[in-house]
């Protein structure tokens, strides 16, 4: 089960989904490319412990972290 964790100002949203299931795979593409485009960083977690920033969907990805923009003041 892969997942989607988005961070925001309330705290993290889960959304978990299976990558044999094509709708929820869809459903998945879809929220990256809405985060992404709406300017949330995005990144997964290597097996060594690195985190690396991706720009484009990776289904084999088990874990992407959306970071919002961060505005400074």
């Amino acid at each position: 089960m892969a997942t989607h964790i988005i961070m925001d100002h309330s705290g993290d949203t889960r959304h978990h989904f299976d990558v044999r299931d094509l709708k929820a795979l869809a459903d998945a593409e879809r929220r990256f490319k809405a985060l992404t485009g709406a300017g949330f960083t995005a990144a997964t977690r290597q097996a060594n412990g690195d985190i690396s920033l991706v720009r484009s969907f990776d289904p084999a990805a088990e874990e992407t972290v959306f970071y919002p923009r961060l505005v400074g003041g």
